[in-house]
């Protein structure tokens, strides 16, 4: 959440920086810096769902009518527990359109 680079991985991490930058608004409200990391994980996991959801893998499945859903969930190492994030795609009327 830090502006500091981390060389080669900070490509990697630019997906969660645009994250984060579109979801400042809610991050900011959290003061705590871990429960605000937490948030940006779920924000995360939550994003990739939905990038899963337009593969052409996926997206070739629901055509031919197989049934297949991504479901996004986080795993804390903290406390050991899967947290559901409530995302479920099933069908590709779930995905937001590009």
């Amino acid at each position: 959440m830090g502006e500091k680079s981390h060389g080669l991985v900070d490509n990697w991490l630019r997906n969660i920086q645009d994250i984060y930058r579109r979801s400042h608004g809610e991050l900011v409200h959290i003061k705590d810096e871990n429960r605000r990391a937490d948030r940006l994980c779920e924000l995360n996991v939550i994003e990739q769902a939905f990038n899963l959801g337009h593969t052409t893998v996926v997206q070739e499945a629901w055509r031919r009518g197989q049934s297949l859903a991504i479901h996004g969930w986080i795993y804390s190492i903290s406390n050991g527990l899967l947290k559901d994030l409530e995302v479920c795609l099933s069908e590709p009327q779930q995905v937001k359109t590009i």
